[in-house]
C-alpha cells in the first residue's frame, strides 16, 4: 500500500518563517515585506519581530497570509564587556491564533529595541516572565509558550555560540534552524548537527530553513535564501498552522521535493533536477543516489525493508529510528525533509 509522507492532496505554499520589520530592527515595513516576498513567489510570511508580537491580519488576502509570531532573545550575562563573546538563545514563537496579541513569556526587562514597545498590546507591556540563559529556564519558556498556544523554533545555534552541552538539554521545541540566510551569509552557517543530536535524544523536531532578514531594499543581502514549502489544503491560517505543526512541509535553499511516499518498504523521492538524493538515519544505514555523466536526477528509490526489519532489534537505549531526506542540486543548494519515524514507515 502506498503511503504519502508529504500529503498527496493540497497545494505547496512557499513560506519565510523568520523576518524583521521596522517594528523592531528590520529595514522594511510590514507592508514592504509583503510586497517583496510576494514578488518572489512567497505566499506565507511569519513576522518575527524582536519581543513585539503584532498581528498583521490586515495584510492577508487570497494569495498572502501573515503568521502572528515573535522572536524572544535571552542573553547570557555580559561579564567582561565584549559583546561578541556573549552567548544567547533565540526562539521564535508562532501563534496558532492569528489574533493573539499577548505572549505570556514576554519579559519587559529584556525589551529590545526600545521603540518596539509602542506596537505592543497594553496587556503585554507589563509582563515580565523571568528568563535566564540556562537550559532549565529555556525549557520553562518552551513549556509555557506551548500551553499559551504557540509552536516554538530554536534559532541559529552557530551565531548564538551554542554548543551541545546547552542545546542538548532543550525539551519540546518544534523546529530547529538548519539554515539561516542572514547568519550563513555573515559567516555563521548552521548545520543539521543540532537537529540530529536532538532527534537522537528523543526530541521530535523538524528542520527549518529561514531568512532572518533585516537588510535594506537596496541590498537585500539576507533575503530569499532559505524557505519552507508547506503542503496544505488551502491558504488559511488554521490549515497552514496545522500543516506546520504536523510537519507537512520540507525546507529548502533551492531544490524542490514534489513527492515523497513509501510503498512495500520502498521510499520514493521525486524532485527538481538534483545532483544527489540521499536518506539519512539515526544509525549507519544511510543511502545516496548520485547523478552520473552529467545527467541530473529527478527521482530516487530506496529500499528500506532491511532498515525497518533491523529496527525491531533496537534497544530501549538506542536513539529513535527515523529516516529523513536531503536533496542537493548542482549548485550545492539543499532541501531537507522532516524525519519520518519508524511507526510512520
Amino acid at each position: 500500500m502506498k503511503k504519502h509522507l508529504l500529503p498527496e492532496k493540497g497545494n505547496f505554499y512557499k513560506a519565510n518563517l523568520h523576518v524583521h520589520t521596522t517594528i523592531s530592527d528590520g529595514s522594511l515595513t510590514p507592508e514592504e515585506i509583503k510586497e517583496v516576498y510576494k514578488e518572489k513567489g512567497y505566499s506565507v510570511v511569519a513576522f518575527t519581530d524582536h519581543e513585539a508580537m503584532v498581528p498583521h491580519n490586515d495584510l492577508n488576502d487570497d494569495s498572502f497570509l501573515s503568521i502572528t509570531a515573535v522572536e524572544l532573545a535571552t542573553n547570557a550575562e555580559l561579564t567582561h564587556g565584549v559583546y561578541s563573546y556573549r552567548e544567547t538563545c533565540h526562539m521564535n514563537l508562532y501563534s496558532k491564533d492569528p489574533n493573539k496579541t499577548v505572549c505570556s513569556v514576554y519579559s519587559k526587562s529584556r525589551l529590545w529595541p526600545a521603540h518596539a514597545e509602542q506596537y505592543m498590546a497594553d496587556e503585554m507591556k507589563e509582563i515580565d516572565f523571568k528568563r535566564t540563559f540556562t537550559p532549565e529556564s529555556m525549557n520553562e519558556v518552551i513549556a509555557e509558550a506551548k500551553k499559551d498556544g504557540f509552536i516554538v523554533s530554536y534559532n541559529h545555534p552557530v551565531w548564538s555560540l551554542n554548543h551541545y552541552p546547552f542545546y542538548s538539554k532543550l525539551k519540546g521545541v518544534w523546529g530547529v534552524e538548519v539554515y539561516n540566510t542572514g547568519c550563513a551569509r555573515n559567516g555563521y552557517p548552521d548545520t543539521v548537527q543540532p537537529l540530529d543530536d536532538l532527534l537522537a535524544l528523543g526530541e521530535r523536531v523538524f528542520p527549518l530553513a529561514t531568512d532572518d532578514a533585516h537588510g535594506k531594499r537596496e541590498t537585500m543581502w539576507d533575503y530569499f535564501g532559505g524557505w519552507v514549502m508547506i503542503k496544505a489544503d488551502k491558504l488559511e491560517y488554521s490549515a497552514i498552522m496545522t500543516a506546520l505543526e504536523n510537519g507537512d512541509f520540507y525546507s529548502s535553499t533551492g531544490p524542490e521535493i514534489s513527492d515523497l511516499y513509501i510503498e512495500d518498504g520502498v521510499l520514493t523521492v521525486k524532485t527538481s533536477p538534483a545532483s544527489a538524493i540521499e536518506i539519512l538515519t539515526e544509525r549507519r544505514a544511510s543511502k545516496r543516489v548520485q547523478a552520473k555523466d552529467g545527467v541530473l536526477l529527478n527521482e530516487a528509490a530506496f529500499d528500506l525493508n532491511t532498515y525497518i526489519a533491523d529496527s525491531a532489534h533496537k534497544r530501549e537505549s538506542d536513539p529513535p529510528a527515523y529516516v529523513r531526506v536531503t536533496v542537493t542540486d548542482e549548485h550545492g543548494n539543499k532541501s531537507y525533509s522532516r524525519p519520518y519515524f519508524i511507526n510512520e514507515l
